[in-house]
């Protein structure tokens, strides 16, 4: 375990493993369908809700070696989607070249960008090279606002993901069927996202009224109590009270379609994950839990790794990389 462990013990709040739903739905699927890679921790930003604790002086990178067997392992699998994450997953090295094989063997792939690193020197030709290979853009847009987005991830952030967002459109990102531009909305503070719904409606009115822009769908995602928004929590003396809000919340209809049920989530260095949140905790997954040693053998259905940490994937409507899940 790596970071923000005390969450899983925290005193009075009840075990997310023992609630009736997660005994019913503590396994994963027989067959998986997203291999989720976080190609390294490196980042041109350091935003407030990072559970991971990305950033500029981050070393960890992965290496051309483990991006293979992880093309090996969804190949032999039959994975649908490969979700590449960082970090800013532009940052690697071997990104490129990670794309190029995902392409060559027609991989439908997710890139999740913070879009503020296209825009700078050495990543700028990335816009044309995404819609070159049918890549899937999901992008990082805290509000429609430039002051609460900027509060959240930086100064000049907001202006930069909309200069980068009207760059995209003209490529014909979030207009043509098979340029998907999708956004992620992480609330600013200790509370849960709106309704997804409404919260879409808002973001498409705000931003083609304002600045002309469009894109496909906006996921909303529950701030996880772990990484760089577990130690605001701890800081502000709220962590105890957000736990309980999650609880308070907690929705049973949205275990059955947790992500994790669905996905493995390869780290860095290779390690295997249930979900990027277990990833961020070092809580590896049951079983095989290295990507080189699914080379030779097959997945199979396992038990998921549970924490209370899990109760922000199940608060409301739930939450996930795909957005509310209920």
């Amino acid at each position: 375990m790596e970071q923000n462990t005390h969450v899983l013990q925290l005193k009075g709040i009840p075990a997310f493993a023992g609630r009736e739903a997660c005994e019913k739905f503590c396994m994963t699927h027989e067959k998986l369908d997203v291999m989720q890679v976080n190609v390294g921790k490196l980042c041109n930003l350091s935003c407030k809700h990072c559970h991971i604790d990305a950033g500029a002086a981050r070393t960890e990178t992965m290496g051309r070696e483990v991006m293979e067997a992880c093309l090996h392992v969804f190949e032999k699998n039959d994975f649908i989607t490969l979700d590449i994450t960082g970090g800013a997953p532009e940052m690697n090295s071997n990104f490129e070249w990670f794309l190029e094989e995902a392409a060559k063997r027609k991989i439908h792939t997710i890139v999740r960008t913070n879009l503020v690193i296209l825009e700078k020197e050495g990543y700028r030709h990335l816009p044309e090279y995404y819609g070159e290979k049918k890549v899937e853009i999901v992008a990082s847009l805290p509000y429609y606002t430039e002051k609460d987005t900027d509060r959240q991830r930086g100064e000049g952030v907001f202006s930069s993901c909309i200069s980068m967002m009207q760059h995209l459109n003209r490529l014909g990102y979030g207009t043509s069927p098979d340029l998907v531009l999708n956004l992620v909305y992480n609330p600013g503070g200790a509370f849960l996202p709106p309704s997804q719904a409404g919260l879409t409606m808002d973001f498409k009115k705000k931003l083609f009224d304002s600045y002309g822009i469009s894109f496909n769908y906006l996921y909303t995602i529950t701030n996880n109590p772990i990484g760089r928004f577990g130690e605001f929590l701890q800081r502000s003396g709220n962590m105890h009270s957000y736990m309980n809000r999650l609880v308070t919340a907690f929705n049973p209809v949205t275990v059955e379609n947790m992500m994790c049920r669905t996905q493995l989530s390869v780290g860095w260095d290779g390690s295997l994950y249930d979900c990027d949140f277990n990833q961020a905790l070092g809580l590896r997954i049951n079983g095989i839990n290295h990507i080189r040693d699914l080379i030779d053998n097959p997945i199979t259905a396992r038990k998921i790794v549970f924490g209370n940490h899990c109760y922000a994937c199940t608060a409301g409507a739930g939450s996930s990389c795909g957005g509310a899940t209920a």
